[in-house]
Order: C-alpha cells, then structure tokens, then sequence
C-alpha cells in the first residue's frame, strides 16, 4: 500500500520553526507517498457554525499554516511524493491568483502536485475574505474554466465572477495539467464532480462513523454519472483522506486504513495526522509506525 499523511499545518506542530521542512524531508525518505495539506483560515472564538463534531472549533485549529506556502516548502525539499490538497477552500481566493500559485508549486514540484479543492462551510471566512457565501457554487464553475484556460493556452482572458482578466500572456505551465479533485457529498457538488472534476475526495473516520459503502456506492454512482456525461468513469481518480480521533492508536489505524483501501481501491490515500499527535517528532513517529503496520498488512 502507498500512503501518505497530512503535513504539519495545524497545531502545535505548525508553530515548529522549519517544522513542515523537517516532517516532509524525513517522511518521504521514511516511504510516504504523499503529503497532503487542509485549509482553515479563522478559529471563531463564537463561530456561526461550529466545527463538525464540536460546539465550537478543534484547538488545533489556532495555529494554522498558509497551505500553499506548505506545499511550496515541502515541494522544495522532496522529490517523489505526491503533493496533495484535502481540501483548499478555492472559493475564499482571488481566481487569478489561485491559478498563478497552483501552477508555480506544480512546476516547483517537477509536476507532483494534486489540487484538492472544495467551497468550505465556515460563514465566519467568507465574511473575511469579503466574498457571498452564497456565489461559492458558481465561483466554483468560474475557478474551474479559468484553471482550464490558464493551463492550456498561451494567452488567457476571462470574465469572471466579480473580476476581469485581461488578455494576457500566461507562459508559464504546469509540467502536466493537475488532477483536480472536488469534494463534496451533496447532489450538486457530486454532479460537478462526475461531470468536470479528475477526482474526488472521499472521508473515512476511524472509529468508523458510517458505512463503507457508503462511499463504494456513492463512487459507483458516480462513475455512472461520468459515463452518461461522456467521460470515462474509470478515468475518475480517488484521493482518499483518513481522520483517525485522539487517542486513537496506530494498529487500530492501520487495520482500518487496510480494510478501507481493499474496499474503496483509491489511487490516493493519507492519514491526517492532525488530532494524534503534538510535535513534527510525533508526527514523524507516527509516520513510521503506520508505514510499518500497513507494510505488513
């Protein structure tokens, strides 16, 4: 099995000084295969909607990395691993850019970079970025025709949602187009990704929080819905993302992980490590155990 973890953007490991550096140098070199990164921008101390699971926000989330700068880091200090977002908030950036920075950490990586990309639920963020939440799906749709223009043509204009891009020069490309991934399990942003997306990014929770198939069946119909759109279903990728609770331990982890992979088949699959441990040591020990665990299994 080929896995991956999170990277150390939020928590204590986060305020490590050279820390994202240190984990993504040792992992890769421990045999991680990806190193993924999440997305939060606020911790509300009165958030208008809580964090899934929690009456207010995580602990973890009040110290947060900037998740393009963590790619950038770890793109500058590894050379195989996938670089991965589960997932980046698309709709809080400015389009042009978001474009301008995936491309330049695609080319930095040598073309290892996975776009992760979903429309978050936080109030509190879009409030800050001064964006309507309301305009995510459709700021959604714009970001998606002009990532597609930037990558393939020489020279890009657009009209977006709110904003304008002059017809201009873009030379610079990715060394293969990004596998965009979308996240999402309601009707329409299923519908988005069976109809425009390279991928998607699946949720499995260990203790288990709901059934696996669940996800084989919602993939199958998803699959389903690529074809009827005239794409190849089995051209739609999976990156799958572990959330294991505190306290959980690495053998129960890994046996999880094991069973899910074996169902689910994923071309992608990590561990965020984020609620299991504190230090870059701890999560690269973590990271060794795991790839030890699932080596075996």
């Amino acid at each position: 099995m080929r896995l991956g973890f999170s990277l150390p953007v939020f928590g204590k490991a986060a305020a490590t000084p050279g820390g994202i550096a240190q984990y993504a140098r040792e992992a890769e070199k421990a045999g991680a295969a990806g190193l993924w990164v999440g997305d939060r921008l606020l911790s509300p101390v009165a958030p208008v909607v809580a964090y899934p699971g929690y009456d207010s926000m995580p602990e973890e989330f009040h110290t947060v990395q900037d998740p393009f700068t963590a790619l950038a880091v770890a793109a500058a200090v590894t050379e195989t691993a996938v670089l991965g977002s589960s997932t980046i908030n698309a709709t809080q950036y400015q389009p042009a850019n978001f474009a301008r920075l995936l491309t330049s950490i695609d080319v930095a990586s040598n073309g290892r970079l996975l776009p992760g990309l979903g429309i978050g639920w936080s109030p509190d963020e879009y409030a800050a970025v001064g964006v309507p939440m309301s305009e995510r799906g459709k700021r959604l749709d714009d970001l998606l025709d002009l990532l597609e223009t930037w990558w393939t043509k020489d020279t890009v204009s657009h009209e977006g949602v709110g904003y304008t891009v002059a017809e201009s020069h873009v030379a610079l490309k990715p060394v293969r187009k990004p596998p965009i991934h979308l996240a999402g399990f309601g009707e329409k942003s299923l519908r988005r990704v069976a109809e425009r997306a390279d991928g998607w990014l699946p949720v499995w929770s260990v203790p288990e929080q709901f059934p696996a198939d669940v996800i084989t069946s919602t993939l199958a119909k998803l699959r389903a819905d690529a074809e009827r759109a005239g794409r190849d279903p089995q051209a739609l990728g999976v990156a799958l993302r572990v959330n294991a609770a505190p306290g959980t331990d690495a053998a129960t982890i890994a046996e999880s992980v094991t069973r899910i992979v074996e169902l689910v088949a994923p071309d992608h699959t990590f561990v965020d490590l984020t609620y299991l441990t504190g230090s870059v040591e701890e999560h690269l020990d973590l990271t060794g155990r795991l790839l030890e665990l699932t080596a075996k299994g």
